[in-house]
């Protein structure tokens, strides 16, 4: 048993190396802070000049005094608007690229979007282009089906806009009433 001894009295007098290098790791982290600060600033330009380059876009419609009685409502998300048949080209000007919650009415006179916290606008009936059942738009994929997409003509451009209800369900009601309303449909660009 002395060997035994003698090793566990050799590893007590054995002390460990000093681990933590203060200076390193503070200049580590400061690096990396500087880092994710940098990323977010060149996110935030590159925003603001997406939506400089899209200044050409007039300033969104606001609702009528009387719009009408209400055909269908509808409660949600908003998930953005893109230029029509591109899912990817995200329309920020005006204050479409935000995200918001979205309480949807369609009226005679078209839908009104109101969004908490963010831009109201309003689509009249003849600006409807066509209303679809897609799967994803600029940022968001869902499960085939799980967005409704309203295409409207605002100015010169066409856009699509993304709305998904807090109940799916109704999803198909909205399209056929959109699609009802207007005769002028046009095919959705497959992806």
């Amino acid at each position: 048993m002395t060997p035994l001894i003698a090793i566990a009295a050799e590893a007590a007098d054995q002390k460990s190396a000093e681990v933590t290098d203060w200076a390193g790791r503070i200049g580590w982290v400061a690096g990396l802070l500087l880092f994710v600060v940098l990323v977010y600033w060149l996110m935030r330009q590159g925003w603001k000049w997406r939506g400089s380059l899209q200044s050409d876009l007039p300033e969104l419609p606001t609702a009528p005094e009387a719009p009408g009685a209400a055909k269908l409502t509808l409660s949600g998300r908003y998930h953005g608007s893109t230029t029509a048949g591109q899912w990817l080209d995200r329309i920020v000007a005006h204050g479409l690229g935000t995200r918001s919650r979205v309480e949807l009415t369609l009226t005679d006179a078209g839908i009104t979007v109101v969004r908490p916290g963010a831009n109201d606008f309003f689509i009249p009936t003849d600006a409807l282009r066509e209303a679809r059942l897609d799967k994803g738009i600029a940022g968001k994929v869902l499960a085939e089906g799980g967005l409704l997409i309203v295409t409207w003509a605002h100015g010169e451009k066409l856009l699509d806009s993304g709305f998904r209800s807090d109940r799916a369900a109704e999803h198909t009601a909205w399209v056929e009433a959109l699609n009802s309303m207007n005769n002028t449909t046009t095919e959705g660009i497959a992806r």
